[in-house]
């Protein structure tokens, strides 16, 4: 069967996966992140494409999606129904907002591209983050060359995406200069995305990177969790038949740090992304009152975490995020 294979695949390249970590770690220590509050407000949303790879053999086109400037902000918190898109259409280069904005790295799965997740990264932009998102050189849809053994090096992309934006809030004149929380960092991602994002917390990760998110995936096999301790919350549907719960679950029990579970039931590999689709409602309330937590350290966002993820018939939500 074409899906088994598939999941064989993935995981025999995963095997002999050894990060090096030494690339990652920043010479400064990242201050905590005191008690804050997100912002309060829905943004109008930005987007920009950024090129790290020009000339090279590893091609990184980056979407950017960003907090906006716009007049016609609404100053409410409500949580968005699903099927209503807050941030409208992203406006291309747009000012950007005023204030630091805290940033998500986003990393898609095997024949994927960042903007057929757009659903997810233009919301939680409208929350407040800059998401940016790699098309990763070999496993991005229409590659030129796929290769599955190239997600081994996809942390080190990701890693290379976040140090450039950066430098980019250092840049005068640039977009986002002054506009980026650069020491509060987040990794969420999808499917081989998931693994990817697993993968940035290996012992020795940057005291910058506060939290993750794997969306149907699970942690590299063979590879710990490590480093500072850093929030991980995996979203996966029950009947996932690419990457099986179970495979997420083992990673989830394998994480020393406060952690969490968000089980859609009857779902497969990545419907629930999808706006309109069962349990996209309280992925999105999940994902992004998580990151509002991690990112922002606000309080609030951590008390209404499990109310807005579990639904009685859609969700189940496994709430490990108290200090282990």
């Amino acid at each position: 069967m074409r899906v088994n294979r598939l999941v064989a695949g993935l995981f025999a390249l995963l095997l002999p996966i050894a990060l090096t970590v030494s690339g990652w770690v920043v010479a400064a220590p990242a201050p905590a992140a005191p008690p804050g509050s997100a912002p309060n407000r829905t943004y109008a949303v930005g987007v920009r494409t950024l090129d790290l790879g020009r000339g090279t053999a590893r091609p990184l086109p980056v979407t950017v999606w960003y907090p906006a400037r716009d007049d016609r902000a609404r100053d409410d918190r409500a949580r968005d129904d699903g099927t209503r898109d807050p941030a409208a259409i992203p406006r291309r280069d747009a000012p950007v907002a005023a204030g630091r904005f805290p940033i998500v790295l986003f990393s898609h799965g095997l024949h994927s591209l960042p903007e057929l997740h757009a659903p997810l990264t233009s919301r939680w932009a409208a929350a407040g983050f800059v998401v940016a998102a790699p098309a990763y050189p070999h496993t991005r849809r229409a590659a030129r060359r796929f290769d599955r053994g190239d997600i081994r090096r996809q942390p080190g992309d990701a890693w290379r995406v976040v140090q450039h934006l950066r430098r980019l809030d250092q840049v005068a004149g640039d977009r986002f200069a002054g506009r980026l929380a650069v020491t509060r960092i987040g990794a969420v991602g999808h499917s081989a995305g998931g693994y990817t994002t697993a993968g940035l917390f290996a012992p020795g990760h940057s005291e910058w990177l506060r939290g993750g998110i794997v969306l149907g995936g699970a942690g590299m096999p063979g590879a710990s969790f490590g480093g500072p301790a850093a929030p991980l919350l995996f979203v996966h549907g029950d009947s996932d038949r690419v990457v099986p719960v179970t495979r997420s679950r083992d990673a989830f029990r394998r994480v020393p740090w406060p952690k969490a579970f968000l089980t859609v039931r009857g779902q497969g590999h990545g419907e629930y992304l999808i706006p309109g689709r069962r349990g996209f409602t309280q992925v999105l309330t999940a994902t992004t009152e998580f990151l509002r937590w991690t990112l922002y350290g606000d309080p609030r966002a951590r008390r209404d975490l499990p109310t807005g993820a579990a639904a009685p018939g859609i969700t189940i939500f496994t709430d490990r995020l108290h200090a282990p």
